[in-house]
Formats: C-alpha cells, sequence, structure tokens
C-alpha cells in the first residue's frame, strides 16, 4: 500500500488514494519548520482493520524523525497510537 504525502503551506496529509479516491487520511498542520500537530486520522470502510491508521502514523513519525520535527498528537486515534507504542515513537513526541 503505497502511502502518499501533500503538503501546502502549513496543512497537509498523509493519505492512500486508489483510482483517484481517497481511502485514508491523517491530516496536519505545522506551526514553523520543528512541530506537527496531528489533527484528524479517517480511514474508509474498504481499508478498516487492515491497519491503515496505524501506518499513516507511522509514516509521519519516520517523515519526522528524518526532518527532525516533533509531533503533537491532537487527533483521538494517532494520540492513542503514541500512547500503545510509548518508547518506540518517544523520541517525536511532544507533550501538550
Amino acid at each position: 500500500m503505497l502511502i502518499q504525502q501533500k503538503q501546502e503551506d502549513t496543512k497537509g496529509s498523509f493519505y492512500v488514494e486508489e483510482n483517484d479516491t481517497v481511502l485514508a487520511a491523517m491530516t496536519y498542520s505545522m506551526t514553523g519548520t520543528s512541530l506537527m500537530i496531528i489533527d484528524h486520522t479517517e480511514v474508509s470502510d474498504e481499508l478498516r482493520g487492515k491497519n491503515v491508521g496505524y501506518q499513516l502514523v507511522h509514516t509521519a513519525v519516520e517523515y519526522a524523525r528524518a526532518n527532525h520535527i516533533k509531533i503533537l498528537p491532537l487527533c483521538p486515534f494517532a494520540k492513542s497510537v503514541f500512547e500503545k507504542k510509548g518508547a518506540e515513537f518517544a523520541d517525536v513526541l511532544r507533550a501538550n
């Protein structure tokens, strides 16, 4: 499954698209160049149960690591992933 990213100005998303239809997306806002605020995650019924939401969050974590960015997960789903992963994602987590 291909997870893509797009960003315009301070708003962006990681998403899965098939046949020009977005089936899953995690949206974020950037505050400056060093903080990503994850504000929403949505997965279509078609992909539900396939771990796609986690994959979106994991892709954001990898992006944050590569670009020296901290993540503030305000989205309840993303926040729960960070809580479950604990130490594994702690290097990019910014507590609120």
